[in-house]
């Protein structure tokens, strides 16, 4: 009878827990997305939302990255390197490097060898860091475009403009989505028909351009970054809440 009611006490437990971690499961947190979101920030939601509603609910400092940093300052270098322009120098902290993969200084003097190879180190950018921003699904983006060319039009020929943005990671790994968005909003900044923008990746490592082809439109965009929400999950406006379960 003893060991009975010992098993039994056992099973109270287990009941109990089972239900707590079983409402725990089933509980949603309603999580507001900022007015206001960076490139990045948006390129997140699209990819992962539920990842970036748990970033959202749950922030957590970021340690030191000095892979960021060295990423950082070689934006400033390509900056630097076109001040004849006399284009407005920013800041550090305003310029474009978090997801650098930069592993040392010696690895910082490789990727500028690097881009000297590259045939945008021979061109002259119409504009270089050019911030903006875009009224999209909801939501004010705001960004920064690392460089744009311009090619001027002759005869019949429209002006056009080309969009590139460096990546000094290892992996050829960038998101056509982040092209799109900057495409559109220098279209729109500008008052210029979307298809004179071109848009392309250079791979600063191995010298590759990769100009993704069918970029989506603003109409595109938006059906992409207002996508309904998974089944199961209760139906609110996605340019109002970002949803986080447990």
């Amino acid at each position: 009878p003893e060991e009975a009611r010992t098993i039994a006490s056992w099973d109270r437990d287990l009941d109990a827990l089972t239900g707590e971690l079983l409402r725990a499961r089933e509980s949603v947190t309603d999580v507001p997305l900022p007015a206001s979101l960076t490139a990045s920030q948006l390129l997140r939601l699209a990819a992962d939302p539920d990842g970036f509603a748990q970033d959202l609910a749950r922030p957590m400092p970021r340690p030191p990255q000095p892979a960021a940093r060295r990423g950082t300052r070689f934006h400033a270098w390509v900056e630097a390197r076109f001040e004849e322009l006399r284009l407005p120098m920013l800041e550090p902290e305003e310029l474009p490097g978090s997801d650098a993969e930069i592993a040392d200084e010696r690895d910082l003097e490789t990727l500028k060898t690097a881009f000297e190879r590259t045939p945008y180190a021979h061109r002259t950018p119409y504009r270089v860091e050019a911030p903006f921003q875009l009224a999209i699904a909801g939501r004010v983006v705001r960004g920064r475009i690392d460089a744009v060319y311009k090619e001027e039009g002759d005869g019949e020929a429209p002006t056009t403009y080309e969009i590139v943005d460096w990546k000094t990671n290892r992996t050829r790994t960038a998101d056509p989505l982040q092209l799109a968005l900057y495409r559109l909003a220098w279209a729109e900044q500008h008052d210029i028909p979307l298809e004179s923008v071109q848009a392309a990746f250079l791979y600063v490592r191995s010298g590759e351009i990769a100009r993704p082809e069918n970029l989506p439109d603003r109409a595109a965009l938006e059906r992409l970054l207002l996508e309904e929400p998974p089944e199961g999950v209760p139906d609110e406006p996605p340019d109002q809440h970002a949803r986080v379960d447990g």
